[in-house]
Protein backbone atom coordinates (compact mmCIF):
# COMPACT_ATOMS: atom_id res chain seq x y z
CA UNK A 1 0.00 0.00 0.00
CA UNK A 2 1.18 3.53 -0.76
CA UNK A 3 0.17 6.97 0.43
CA UNK A 4 0.05 10.17 -1.57
CA UNK A 5 0.34 13.26 0.63
CA UNK A 6 -0.56 16.67 -0.73
CA UNK A 7 0.74 19.36 1.62
CA UNK A 8 -1.26 22.57 1.29
CA UNK A 9 -1.33 26.08 2.70
CA UNK A 10 -4.84 27.48 2.73
CA UNK A 11 -5.76 31.01 3.57
CA UNK A 12 -6.84 30.65 7.22
CA UNK A 13 -10.15 32.40 6.55
CA UNK A 14 -10.89 29.91 3.73
CA UNK A 15 -10.35 26.57 5.50
CA UNK A 16 -14.06 25.79 5.72
CA UNK A 17 -14.45 26.54 2.01
CA UNK A 18 -11.53 24.22 1.23
CA UNK A 19 -13.13 21.45 3.30
CA UNK A 20 -16.38 21.87 1.36
CA UNK A 21 -14.53 21.59 -1.97
CA UNK A 22 -12.95 18.31 -0.80
CA UNK A 23 -16.25 16.86 0.36
CA UNK A 24 -18.34 17.95 -2.60
CA UNK A 25 -15.92 17.63 -5.51
CA UNK A 26 -12.62 15.94 -4.76
CA UNK A 27 -13.81 12.90 -2.81
CA UNK A 28 -16.33 11.76 -5.46
CA UNK A 29 -13.67 12.11 -8.18
CA UNK A 30 -11.08 10.24 -6.13
CA UNK A 31 -13.43 7.30 -5.59
CA UNK A 32 -13.41 6.78 -9.37
CA UNK A 33 -9.60 6.49 -9.62
CA UNK A 34 -8.05 3.04 -10.23
CA UNK A 35 -6.34 1.69 -7.12
CA UNK A 36 -7.82 4.31 -4.76
CA UNK A 37 -8.58 3.03 -1.25
CA UNK A 38 -9.35 5.98 1.03
CA UNK A 39 -8.72 9.66 1.61
CA UNK A 40 -8.29 11.89 4.64
CA UNK A 41 -8.02 15.66 4.90
CA UNK A 42 -6.36 16.99 8.04
CA UNK A 43 -6.12 20.70 8.81
CA UNK A 44 -4.78 23.13 11.35
CA UNK A 45 -7.45 25.82 11.18
CA UNK A 46 -5.35 28.45 12.94
CA UNK A 47 -2.47 28.31 10.46
CA UNK A 48 -4.35 27.09 7.39
CA UNK A 49 -1.93 24.19 6.95
CA UNK A 50 -3.47 21.00 5.65
CA UNK A 51 -2.60 17.60 4.26
CA UNK A 52 -4.73 15.56 1.89
CA UNK A 53 -3.75 11.96 2.40
CA UNK A 54 -4.85 9.32 -0.11
CA UNK A 55 -4.20 5.62 0.29
CA UNK A 56 -3.58 3.60 -2.86
CA UNK A 57 -3.37 -0.15 -3.50
CA UNK A 58 0.18 0.16 -4.81
CA UNK A 59 2.85 2.63 -5.92
CA UNK A 60 1.86 2.37 -9.58
CA UNK A 61 -1.67 3.60 -8.78
CA UNK A 62 -0.34 6.43 -6.60
CA UNK A 63 2.08 7.55 -9.32
CA UNK A 64 -0.48 7.18 -12.13
CA UNK A 65 -2.73 9.64 -10.33
CA UNK A 66 0.00 12.29 -10.65
CA UNK A 67 -0.20 12.20 -14.46
CA UNK A 68 -3.90 11.37 -14.90
CA UNK A 69 -4.98 15.00 -15.14
CA UNK A 70 -7.31 14.54 -12.16
CA UNK A 71 -4.72 15.84 -9.69
CA UNK A 72 -4.15 18.99 -11.73
CA UNK A 73 -7.90 19.57 -12.08
CA UNK A 74 -8.39 19.11 -8.33
CA UNK A 75 -5.55 21.51 -7.48
CA UNK A 76 -7.11 24.15 -9.74
CA UNK A 77 -10.34 23.98 -7.72
CA UNK A 78 -8.47 25.39 -4.73
CA UNK A 79 -6.86 28.43 -6.38
CA UNK A 80 -9.14 30.90 -4.58
CA UNK A 81 -8.57 29.37 -1.14
CA UNK A 82 -4.85 28.54 -1.31
CA UNK A 83 -2.01 30.73 -0.09
CA UNK A 84 0.72 28.71 -1.87
CA UNK A 85 1.04 25.89 -4.41
CA UNK A 86 0.69 22.40 -2.92
CA UNK A 87 3.50 19.86 -2.70
CA UNK A 88 2.79 16.15 -3.35
CA UNK A 89 4.88 13.25 -2.11
CA UNK A 90 4.34 9.49 -2.26
CA UNK A 91 5.33 7.13 0.55
CA UNK A 92 5.22 3.39 1.12
CA UNK A 93 2.99 2.49 4.06
CA UNK A 94 5.41 0.39 6.10
CA UNK A 95 3.12 -0.23 9.11
CA UNK A 96 -0.63 0.17 9.42
CA UNK A 97 -2.56 -0.82 12.52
Amino acid sequence: MHMGVLKVQYRPDKVDEAISIYQDSVVPAMKQQPGFRSMHLVVDRASGVGMAIALWENEAAARAFETSGVLQADVAKFAAVSAAPPVREVYEVAVSA
